[in-house]
């Protein structure tokens, strides 16, 4: 067996030995998201997703420096983040105790055994991406969940950077922001492709997560709306090429 994959058979185990601890918040969550009773629902997952978002990044050694939480606004917002690796979603559930927030992911994360429904019951959004009738009924079902309150990441690029480089945004990947006339909060992070992907095991490493003030998108006129991803990119990446510059120091 490859020796790399024997270093992550212990964290491996550990991963999916926790999820059971945090069946009873699931629990009632999905009790309140059956009864429609919405606000109590983002309640439960906020406490939930911080509680999980905290074990993951304590057991794998990742400490996350955080910057920015005052910037977040009340109320739902679309968070809008570059994406270096597997521990990207455990980071920001670390980082932001404040809201709860799922992720427009890919669908082939519902197959994890276990991970997959419980990335599910968070409120998550799955998208095929070689299918586009299916990919427009989940930025709707994306817009309806944000109407309703619920918070949402995502990562624009599509497929993680594996290192401290950035690919660029998917044009369109913010539609279901503008959309629902909500803050878009950019994020850069940094580092967190050490905790897995440089090495290929998990490792303890150090993450930058900086938070950047919100961008409203309820009076953006139709030519801002569509050069949001663009100017989000551009946030996001000089914001990360002066990080990449001062561990170059």
């Amino acid at each position: 067996m490859n020796l790399k994959i024997i270093k992550s058979i212990p964290f491996g185990i550990w991963f999916f030995a926790y999820l059971p601890k945090i069946q009873p918040y699931r629990n009632r969550a999905v009790a309140y998201h059956e009864a429609e009773k919405y606000e109590e629902e983002i309640e439960e997952l906020r406490k939930v997703i911080h509680i999980w978002g905290s074990a993951v990044t304590k057991k794998a050694g990742i400490k996350v420096k955080v910057q920015g939480l005052e910037n977040i606004p009340e109320g739902p917002v679309v968070f809008v983040s570059n994406h270096q690796g597997n521990f990207d979603i455990p980071i920001f559930f670390t980082a932001i105790p404040t809201h709860q927030h799922a992720f427009v992911a890919k669908a082939s994360l519902l197959k994890i055994p276990i991970f997959g429904k419980w990335i599910r019951d968070i409120r998550s959004v799955f998208i095929e991406r070689d299918d586009a009738r299916a990919s427009l009924k989940a930025i709707q079902e994306g817009v309806d969940m944000l109407k309703k309150g619920f918070s949402l990441a995502i990562f624009p690029e599509g497929t993680r950077a594996r290192s401290s480089n950035m690919a660029e945004f998917k044009k369109g990947s913010l539609r279901l922001a503008t959309k629902a006339g909500v803050p878009v909060v950019p994020v850069t992070l940094n580092g967190s492709y050490r905790g897995f992907e440089e090495k290929g095991y998990v490792r303890p490493c150090e993450v930058d997560f900086y938070i950047h003030p919100a961008i409203e998108t309820a009076s953006l006129s139709k030519m801002e709306a569509n050069d949001l991803a663009a100017t989000v990119e551009t946030i996001i990446r000089t914001k990360l090429e002066e990080m990449c510059a001062k561990e170059n120091q």
